[in-house]
């Protein structure tokens, strides 16, 4: 599963460590799932980035794309009360509701959660499945 940051980082900066991983989930060779909350998230963040000039409608067409390749799964309803941030609870929440292999992120908060849950960074990630 990715985190909304993974994803933006993956789509801004290509030839990144997080644009390798977003490469091979679009080409096919990793299965990704999300929310529609991550989705919803994105959409409202890559506007924001000078380096990503698409219009609302391309925003709209990129996030109708994604929703093909990936499964998409209803977060949740989780409390870890480990989180300080509320907004993560979500996060956590499509990622329990996946039961994937790991929720790839670079969010400090959720990383703090690392003993508990297959939590690892989209370094660690490429490390392990290079």
């Amino acid at each position: 599963m990715l985190d909304t940051n993974v994803l933006v980082s993956g789509l801004a900066y290509p030839n990144s460590i997080p644009g390798r991983i977003v490469g091979l989930w679009r080409h096919g060779g990793l299965d990704v799932v999300l929310s529609r909350y991550i989705l919803d998230e994105m959409a409202r963040v890559l506007p924001r980035l000078p380096r990503i000039q698409l219009s609302s409608s391309d925003v709209r067409d990129l996030v109708d794309s994604l929703m093909f390749l990936a499964d998409v799964v209803e977060p949740v309803d989780h409390v870890e009360v480990m989180l300080r941030d509320t907004a993560d609870q979500k996060v956590l929440g499509t990622f329990l509701a996946a039961k994937a292999d790991y929720l790839i992120t670079g969010d400090k908060d959720l990383l703090a959660l690392v003993e508990k849950y297959p939590i690892i960074t989209p370094a660690s990630f490429c490390e392990r499945h290079s």
